[in-house]
């Protein structure tokens, strides 16, 4: 059986408008084509469709049941076009992405997730949260499409755009005289207990707070250990000790700590997204991206 669309376009045209002559306006051909594709079409069915004589075109009993099934085919290829269209612009699918703790924080991520959600609502993001060391092999190997991550030392096999460089600030109890001054050093913090992350949980911010330390001649003194920056904030708060975080974790306030600004320049974390170089991301995680990077109108090629 060799039907085409256009058959059954032919078909549903006559059947509806009961004339070959005002079908074949409607479908923008002359009429002796048309009736030739309609002969065509009741040969390969094996059935008579249509009952016509001088005066009129009528639907025989199998032309009428033959109608209704057209016309679901024709609603289904026309609906299958459309969800294929949506998932190529990026309109519906799935969208996998990683990030750092403190990515949600960082107003520029959280106000693009949320455009990219009322935009876009019929795409399944699909969040995963790590260090900045984890998310890398996830990236490499395609299970996530896009990383937040810290500034760290990429492979060769990602690329990166800087969506943040923030201050560092200092995180101290409000009883600790630190807190009420408006700038300090880095080296105020040399004699302080200091609560900061385990080595071993492998976040950016770990070999990037102790670098910048060392470089100003400052060896902290680590008292507590702990995986994840909330916890840091809350230690600060139960009095055991100062730490030094980016500033979006500002936004995380307990009548405990006071945030105070590092007088040295050089005192920044940034924040970037990452994506794999040689392998396509899809058309929704690229929409995110434009977003991201700043651009109001996000397309997705």
């Amino acid at each position: 059986m060799n039907i085409e669309l256009r058959h059954l376009r032919y078909f549903v045209a006559v059947a509806e408008e009961l004339h070959f002559g005002r079908a074949a306006a409607r479908l923008n051909i002359s009429q002796p084509p048309l009736s030739q594709q309609i002969q065509t079409l009741e040969q390969e069915v094996g059935a008579r469709l249509l009952a016509r004589n001088n005066r009129s075109v009528q639907l025989t009993e199998a032309g009428r049941q033959f109608l209704g099934d057209v016309r679901q085919i024709l609603g289904q290829v026309e609906a299958a076009a459309a969800r294929a269209a949506r998932l190529h612009h990026g309109e519906t699918g799935e969208l996998r992405i990683g990030f750092t703790s403190s990515a949600p924080f960082i107003r520029t991520v959280s106000d693009s997730l949320s455009t990219f959600r009322r935009l876009w609502p019929e795409v399944h993001i699909e969040t995963v949260e790590n260090t900045t060391r984890a998310l890398i092999a996830p990236l490499n190997e395609g299970e996530l499409e896009l990383g937040l991550m810290r500034n760290t030392v990429l492979p060769e096999t990602l690329d990166w755009h800087l969506i943040l460089r923030e201050p560092l600030l200092a995180v101290v109890h409000q009883d600790n005289p630190l807190a009420r001054r408006s700038t300090i050093s880095l080296c105020d913090l040399a004699s302080e207990p200091f609560v900061f992350f385990d080595p071993r949980v492998g976040t950016g911010l770990y070999d990037d707070i102790l670098n910048l330390l060392r470089r100003h001649g400052v060896t902290p003194y680590i008292t507590q250990e702990v995986g994840e920056a909330m916890t840091i904030i809350g230690l600060v708060a139960a009095g055991l000790g100062v730490s030094i975080l980016p500033a979006s974790f500002r936004r995380v306030q307990l009548a405990e700590t006071v945030w105070v600004p590092f007088s040295e320049q050089q005192a920044v974390s940034e924040m970037w997204l990452v994506w794999p170089k040689h392998r396509e991301i899809g058309a929704s995680a690229r929409r995110l991206a434009q977003l991201l990077k700043g651009k109001t109108t996000p397309e997705a090629q």
